[in-house]
Order: C-alpha cells, then sequence, then structure tokens
C-alpha cells in the first residue's frame, strides 16, 4: 500500500466529509464508487505519487458531482450550506496542495475550504474555515470570527480528548432552534418588578404585553429586553385588576380584561386603548390571528364573541363559571373550560358548543393554530392533551398546582407554570416534560408561533425570557466532546445559525 497515499487521506479525510456533506444523498450514493475507485489507483498504482493520486480522488469526485448536476442540499428545517473559504487545506507534507472542494453541481468548481489543525488550547476563529479540534490535554476554544459576512461558514470537528467551545464576541449569539427544539432551556430576568398576572405574545415573538394586578400594562417590542409602560387615558390613569391580556398575530392589536371592569382593545401596540362591552368578572379573553375575531369569558356568566375587532358583542352559551377560552387562527374552532365543570368545544365561531371531558377544576386551556391540537389544566391535577380538537383527552405529567400555559402554531412545543413550582416545557404535543426555571409563583406565560421564543410572568419579581439561542455576547457558548461537530453560518445582525450538528452538544 502506497504510504503517501495513507497520510494524504488521513490529512484530508475532514474535507472529503466536508465535501459530502453539501450533497444530497441520492448523489452521494453515485458520486462514492468513482472516489473510491480513484484512490484506490492512487494508493495501490505502480510508483510513487500518492498524493497526487488522493488529488486526483477529489477531482474526480469534483467532476462526478458537476456530471451529476446536483446543487447543494436543500434539506427542509436547515439553511443550505455555502462553504466558500480560502486559503490552502491541511496537505500531506510533501508540498502538494489539497484539492479543491466539490462544486455546486453547476460545473463550476466551489472555492477551497480549508481545515485548520488545533493542538492548541485556543485559536481566532476565520470566516469560512473549519477548525480540527486536536488537543487531548485541554478544551480548544474557537472564537467566532469578529466581522463576518452574511453567508459565512465556520466549522468545527472535535478530535481530541480535550473536546471544544464555540466563543462568541459581545453581540454574538447562536440561533439554536435545529439544536434545542424549543426555547426554556435558559431564562433572564427583565423588566420592572410587579405582580404580574398575564402575559402575550405576537407571533415572532418580538412583540409582548404583559399587565400586573392591581397595576399597569405594560408593553415590549424587542422580545422583552425592554418595556414601557401604558400611560393612556383610559385605561391606564388609574391601577386595575387585570386578570388577562391577548395579542394578534402580528402584535398591532391588543385585548386586555379586568376583572369586575371592562375589555380595553388596542389597534397600535398599546399605544391607545378603547373601552369595550360592560363591565363583568372577565377571566379569559383570546383573539384570532387577524384581530378580527375576539372571543371573551366572564366568570359567573357567559361567553361572548366579536367579528368586529370588539366593537360589538354576542353573548353564547349559558351562564357558567367560565375560567379559560382559546381560538383557533382563523377563529372557526373555540375551546373553552369551566371551573368545577367541563371542557366546551365549538367549531363555529362559537354559535354552538359541545361539552367535552369529565367535571374537574379546569383551570386553563390552549390551542393549536388549526384548533386540532388542544391543552387542559386542571388545578391540583394533571394536564390533558387532544389530537382531535377536544374529542379525546389524555392525561399528562403530574398532579400539580398548574395555573397556565401556551402552545407553538402546531401544537408541538408546550409550556406549562405552576403557580407555586417551576416551569415546564415540552417538545413533543406534551407526552413528556422537563421542569425550568426558579420555583415562582409563576401567573403568566406566552410563546411565539414556533416556540423559539417564551416569555413567563410572575407575581412578585421580573418578567422572564427565554430563546431558543445562546446568551447573547461574550457569556454566551456552544461545547462539544472529542466526536462531536457542528457548522454555523452567519445570518447577520450578530446572529450565527446551526447548519448542522451531532453528539450531545452543551449551550449556554
Amino acid at each position: 500500500m502506497n504510504q503517501v497515499a495513507l497520510r494524504w487521506a488521513y490529512a484530508n479525510f475532514g474535507a472529503v466529509i466536508a465535501s459530502l456533506e453539501t450533497l444530497p444523498t441520492r448523489t452521494i450514493c453515485r458520486l462514492v464508487p468513482a472516489l473510491m475507485l480513484s484512490l484506490m489507483l492512487g494508493a495501490c498504482g505502480g510508483g510513487g505519487g500518492g498524493g497526487a493520486g488522493g488529488s486526483a480522488a477529489l477531482a474526480a469526485l469534483g467532476a462526478a458531482a458537476a456530471s451529476a448536476g446536483t446543487g447543494p442540499s436543500t434539506d427542509a428545517g436547515t439553511a443550505t450550506s455555502t462553504d466558500t473559504g480560502t486559503g490552502t487545506e491541511i496537505g500531506d507534507g510533501s508540498g502538494t496542495p489539497a484539492p479543491p472542494e466539490i462544486g455546486d453541481g453547476s460545473g463550476t468548481p466551489a472555492p477551497a475550504f480549508p481545515w485548520v489543525d488545533v493542538t492548541s488550547a485556543a485559536v481566532q476563529g476565520q470566516s469560512n474555515t473549519g477548525y480540527v479540534a486536536r488537543n487531548d490535554a485541554a478544551q480548544v476554544v474557537v472564537t467566532l470570527p469578529a466581522n463576518p459576512a452574511v453567508g459565512d461558514v465556520v466549522r468545527v470537528q472535535g478530535a481530541g480528548l480535550g473536546g471544544w467551545k464555540i466563543a462568541q464576541n459581545a453581540g454574538q449569539a447562536i440561533d439554536t432552534k435545529s439544536v434545542e427544539g424549543m426555547a426554556g432551556a435558559r431564562w433572564t430576568a427583565r423588566g420592572p418588578t410587579q405582580s404580574w398576572y398575564t402575559v402575550a405574545s405576537s407571533a415572532d415573538g418580538s412583540k409582548l404585553v404583559a399587565a400586573a394586578k392591581w397595576g399597569r400594562i405594560y408593553t415590549s417590542t424587542d422580545s422583552g429586553e425592554n418595556w414601557t409602560v401604558c400611560t393612556a387615558t383610559p385605561p391606564c390613569e388609574a391601577d386595575r385588576d387585570w386578570t388577562v391580556v391577548a395579542s394578534s398575530a402580528d402584535g398591532s392589536k391588543l385585548a386586555a380584561a379586568v376583572y369586575g371592569g371592562q375589555i380595553y382593545t388596542s389597534i397600535d401596540g398599546g399605544a391607545n386603548w378603547t373601552a369595550r362591552e360592560s363591565n363583568r368578572n372577565w377571566f379569559a379573553v383570546t383573539y384570532s390571528s387577524d384581530g378580527s375575531k375576539l372571543v371573551a369569558a366572564a366568570s359567573g356568566g357567559q361567553i361572548y364573541s366579536s367579528i368586529d375587532g370588539g366593537v360589538t358583542w354576542t353573548a353564547r352559551e349559558s351562564i357558567r363559571d367560565w375560567y379559560a377560552v382559546a381560538s383557533s387562527a382563523d377563529g372557526s374552532k373555540l375551546v373553552a373550560a369551566v371551573f368545577r365543570g367541563q371542557i366546551y368545544t365549538s367549531i363555529d365561531g362559537g354559535a354552538n358548543w359541545t361539552a367535552r371531558e369529565s367535571v374537574r377544576d379546569w383551570y386553563w386551556v390552549t390551542s393549536s393554530g388549526d384548533g386540532t391540537r388542544l391543552v387542559a389544566l386542571e388545578s391540583g391535577g394533571r394536564i390533558y392533551t387532544s389530537d382531535d380538537s377536544g374529542v379525546s383527552w389524555t392525561a399528562r405529567e403530574s398532579n400539580r398546582n398548574w395555573f397556565i400555559s401556551a402552545s407553538s402554531a402546531d401544537g408541538s412545543k408546550l409550556v406549562a407554570v405552576e403557580e407555586w413550582g417551576q416551569i415546564h416545557t415540552s417538545s413533543d404535543g406534551g407526552v413528556s416534560w422537563t421542569a425550568r426555571g426558579d420555583s415562582l409563583r409563576w401567573n403568566g406565560v406566552a410563546s411565539s408561533a414556533d416556540g423559539s421564543k417564551l416569555v413567563a410572568a410572575p407575581n412578585g419579581g421580573q418578567i422572564y425570557i427565554s430563546t431558543a439561542t445562546t446568551t447573547r455576547g461574550i457569556g454566551g457558548s456552544i461545547s462539544g466532546a472529542a466526536s462531536d461537530t457542528i457548522g454555523l453560518q452567519y445570518v447577520g445582525n450578530g446572529m450565527f445559525t446551526v447548519l448542522n450538528h451531532e453528539g450531545g452538544l452543551t449551550i449556554q
């Protein structure tokens, strides 16, 4: 066997894998035979030239990719890899340059993507470069490029026992949705200390509204980093007994209800408010995604619906101790809960209702965007989920003092809080749950449509926000062990996204 060829293959294994992973599986299956044949010719043929034979292998691989006529992989749920680095790859020590990467199928070879062996404890990362962490004694810290361009890529491959860590610069963060699935692992306190009772979120999680028990309404337009107190008259000329707030998908239309008072609506993100309906013991209010339809529930009263943004209302169903109501995105499917009563569902916007499940101390309900996946909380009991718009229900989790819950648009990512306990998250539609955060008197929680941003409000404390990202700035990082890998791409505004990963990564 040609020893030079073996050394070349070993040194450039990362380049080969990086080249292959940019292609669809079908194309890889067509290219591997060509690669193996070229390597065998270079390694086993008469005479030396193993490095040249290896170079010919990747050249043949690039040619095969071009003839296959395939472009970069576009697997759903991940960004397309666009490795476009420059420089010289790791060679075999013979002076022979490493081969170029595979092209994109257009016939034009892709620029070289250099891989750098790192045996020291730290290295300053460069754009469009891969790093092989080979330190057996210490963790290799790869600091992200300070001034990357949109589309730049950085990759890290573990090879040494010390593992690796990606460190960030000031203002940088890494979107970890593809790794963690949803927010909830890390929480940060923001805003003023209040007796918070309710909070709601826009679909993208950037616009928030919260209200304090016997306090004021507050809004945020930067995912909870900063909060502005309402000064509009009405309703913010005095403290009120706010029980619930709701938001349209874009965050421009808001509703807030007062126990023993009226419902207030805003069409400008909370700058101005208008009093609606009558004084009642309002306990719940919900919006359709466009904000045109509202449904509100009064404890010891009826359910009320509006199809004109809250200007006029129609009384529905009977007088019961209504505690909660939720709506599908289009407002056609509704679910409501009666404390010490049953759950009720409607498929016609509230005109008719059907009793579901058993009599329990129902406290809150949540709906997916299409109205098929529902969640109901029993105070002092369990969490119940339904995948058929409330026809059948399954008990989940343990008996706790559940208070409120929220759902992603597809109903797969859920968050529920205990009034005196922890925050609990589920990324499988409620089948399994993970306890998060501190034990506080949680009274409010909300989620973005994709579950990547969560906000929770305790009665007596600050508002807490959680995002499926690393902590922004130098305090954030991602770490991996010897066999772990990761690929990152810069998407702008200080944010990197995970292109691909392997192994049990640690995120801070």
